[in-house]
């Protein structure tokens, strides 16, 4: 068997310089239409599909009946990708358990609000987790967006991404903060099927709305910081941004 071939470069140069630009020109967005692909069918699986489960059942079998159907649904999906080998993380047994503890609970109390009570408050923390991280200087965008997506810490620390994420933090708050608002509103005045499918629509329209906006601003900044380094000399440091 043939020896496995050494890499091409030193992974790690001695020229710091040299070290950043490297960093920065291997951070690539992936196409616009491959995150589509990629996030379609995650998004019919974990909001259309458990609206029309719930609402179905609702309106053939009641209260009872919609609930038990939310809490087959998200069970047989985990059974599903256990049987097909994909693996089952330990999130998504997390979000199982909470959607059977709130079925419990609105089962109890007779109340389809109750079920989605929970998630809408879950919504107005968020919203607030992303607000606090602005002033604190550490945006929660940054962290989930390098959870996903490995950045190197040389573009972590340019002044205009920081800029960018504490924008984008800021902005998600206020996505997050919206949706809760709309949800409590909708769910104390409309009915269960008008909130179901309205509040889905409108939420679903301004989240995309949204990332739209985080994925063009990123690029924007990408190309900004990527040029910059590409118009240094070669031998030269980058010069330290103005705070």
């Amino acid at each position: 068997m043939d020896a496995p071939s050494a890499p091409s470069a030193d992974p790690s140069p001695a020229d710091p310089a040299s070290a950043g630009r490297a960093g920065h020109h291997a951070v690539e967005m992936p196409r616009l239409t491959t995150l589509l692909r990629h996030a379609l069918p995650r998004f019919v699986e974990g909001v259309i599909a458990p609206v029309a489960v719930f609402y179905a059942a609702f309106a053939l079998l009641g209260l009872n009946g919609g609930l038990a159907a939310a809490v087959t649904w998200v069970y047989g999906g985990i059974a599903w990708r256990w049987w097909r080998g994909h693996g089952v993380s330990a999130m998504l047994v997390l979000a199982a358990l909470g959607v059977t503890v709130r079925a419990a609970l609105a089962a109890a109390t007779h109340s389809a609000v109750v079920y989605f009570l929970q998630p809408t408050l879950g919504t107005l923390t968020v919203s607030m987790a992303f607000l606090a991280s602005v002033p604190l200087r550490r945006p929660l965008a940054q962290k989930l967006a390098t959870d996903m997506v490995p950045l190197p810490e040389a573009f972590l620390r340019h002044e205009r991404v920081r800029r960018f994420f504490l924008r984008i933090s800021l902005l998600w708050s206020l996505v997050f903060f919206a949706n809760a608002l709309i949800s409590l509103w909708m769910l104390f005045n409309e009915s269960i099927g008008t909130y179901l499918w309205v509040r889905t629509g409108l939420v679903t329209a301004l989240g995309a709305a949204a990332a739209a906006v985080s994925v063009w601003g990123f690029r924007r900044c990408l190309r900004h910081v990527t040029g910059e380094h590409a118009a240094a000399p070669a031998g030269a440091a980058p010069a330290p941004s103005a705070a």
